[in-house]
């Protein structure tokens, strides 16, 4: 029968049901292209539409297809990347918009899908515009695996994407052709507008009441704010009182996570493009609320620092500490882990869609060897899998257990993982990083901001929620706390109530004797 009369008998059904647990979804027959306009004012990423005459039949068929709300714009081409090596070729080209002051910002990168002709001509083109240096004012790193060749910013590249990310590139970018109607000089960033958006948020539930102290200072949970409107991200021009009301608002979620847990700081005095510095101890400087652990825990060095209390997060911000990196241990038995950590490390040059499936085949292998596991967005590339364990094994033996699971994940899927250290070793595959769970060492805690253009969050997710997550910086310090407030379950529930051990099963299943 055709997708119209099922509905009408699956409406007759639902409607002889009593549970608010079933719904009929309604079916929206007007105008598509005024329907997609309406989702993409409500930021939706688009509609999905459906053959009313089509009858039902499994798998993919034209008979559903998605309208995406995708941007679409000029970009000026500053360079591309091809195979470290080799003397042509184009992988991808690297996109650029200008600035108010006439500087060319880096955009992101879009695969060079061209005809071979047309590909050609651009290769011609691009030989006269070699230059040493890059025309970008943040060009973006250099990697071992690629070589960049930097051009003079004169040729112009259409292209369509998704959203700008909070670090000024643009996601899931798709080459549309070149433009020769326009000069580069011209191309900037073309911003939406939003109509009727409310003038201001209402606060989020349980902040803290921010009082004026002398001077203009602020005074947030007792804390002192000093330099409250400094800018610690150039790009998003995000300021230090940011950081400090992320920090104040989300401390009722972040702080069971760090409750009686080591921390490493990472600070950065003078904004997060300025030098950071990577901090274990309190040194000189008192940071308000601070837990200090008794010497005897970790001999040989300074006190051990812990964040218990919402003055010691809101302290943290205000000396400039940035991200909140935490052992895989608590206090007072600090040679015991509690749980161990598989960092899923990216060739930036994969798709995302690879990734969501590397982290969905990642939870499959672990229910199959016995582990429960939770996962979350590392806020910068890719994704943090935790396995919280009881405190039966040394380090020693949790870390040759994970670096198992890493080498036992890479022999089954070796075209999709890698479970050996280096940039080379991870050319189109995820590096399954193991090495986080040695006594010391830290990963970037649950609901810690980092220092990366944007600001992106380490954000627990529900496993259901995978399929829904953009990218790992999705949220950021503005969007963080509001989501969590908004949710109606823990998305690591039963985290703290998790029971479970290596055992001598799970060894052989990885492979080790």
């Amino acid at each position: 029968m055709p997708l119209s009369q099922r509905r009408e008998l699956l409406g007759e059904l639902i409607a002889q049901t009593s549970s608010e647990r079933v719904r009929f979804s309604e079916s929206f027959t007007e105008d598509p292209q005024s329907l997609l306009a309406s989702a993409c004012r409500m930021r939706l990423e688009g509609i999905i539409g459906k053959r009313p005459d089509a009858p039902y039949r499994s798998g993919r068929s034209t008979d559903w297809i998605k309208l995406k709300c995708l941007q679409r714009q000029e970009f000026v081409v500053g360079g591309y990347t091809r195979v470290a090596g080799a003397k042509s070729g184009m992988r991808s080209l690297m996109l650029g918009v200008h600035e108010r002051d006439g500087s060319l910002r880096f955009a992101g990168t879009v695969k060079a899908e061209l005809k071979p002709r047309t590909l050609a001509d651009l290769e011609k083109k691009a030989v006269k515009l070699v230059r040493d240096d890059p025309p970008f004012y943040n060009p973006p790193p250099r990697e071992k695996n690629r070589d960049f060749v930097w051009l003079a910013p004169e040729l112009v590249v259409e292209a369509s994407f998704l959203e700008w990310t909070p670090s000024g590139e643009v996601r899931h970018p798709v080459f549309q052709g070149m433009r020769e109607d326009k000069p580069a000089t011209a191309v900037t960033e073309e911003t939406v507008v939003d109509i009727d958006e409310p003038e201001s948020l209402p606060q989020a539930k349980g902040t803290t009441r921010v009082s004026p102290g002398r001077a203009g200072t602020l005074v947030i949970a007792g804390v002192k704010v000093s330099n409250s409107e400094r800018i610690i991200d150039d790009v998003t021009r995000m300021k230090k009182i940011d950081l400090v009301r992320y920090y104040d608002e989300i401390a009722e979620f972040a702080l069971p996570y760090l409750k009686d847990r080591p921390v490493s700081l990472v600070r950065a005095p003078e904004g997060i493009h300025g030098e950071l510095f990577f901090q274990k101890h309190e040194e000189r400087s008192k940071i308000p609320g601070i837990t200090r652990l008794p010497v005897e825990m970790h001999p040989g060095h300074p006190p051990l620092l812990v964040v218990d209390r919402h003055e010691a997060l809101i302290g943290l911000a205000q000396m400039n500490v940035v991200e909140l990196h935490s052992w895989n241990a608590v206090q007072p038995d600090l040679d015991h882990p509690d749980r161990f950590i598989l960092d899923l490390d990216p060739d930036p040059e994969l798709s995302w869609q690879m990734m969501l499936d590397a982290a969905t085949l990642s939870k499959v292998l672990l229910d199959e060897i016995g582990l429960k596991s939770f996962i979350k967005t590392s806020g910068g590339k890719g994704f943090h899998i935790v396995v919280p364990l009881t405190r039966r094994q040394g380090w020693e033996e949790v870390k040759s257990f994970s670096q198992a699971v890493a080498r036992y994940m890479a022999k089954l899927m070796p075209e999709r993982f890698s479970a050996v250290l280096g940039p080379k070793n991870r050319v189109g595959k995820i590096f399954i990083d193991y090495l986080r769970n040695g006594k010391g060492a830290s990963t970037a805690a649950a609901f810690s901001a980092r220092a990366r253009a944007g600001m992106g969050v380490s954000m627990p997710i529900h496993w259901d929620e995978l399929k829904d997550v953009r990218d790992a910086d999705q949220w950021t310090i503005k969007k963080a706390a509001q989501r969590m407030h908004s949710l109606r379950a823990d998305p690591w529930e039963g985290y703290h109530r998790t029971r479970q051990r290596v055992s001598a099963a799970m060894r052989r299943a990885v492979g080790m004797k």
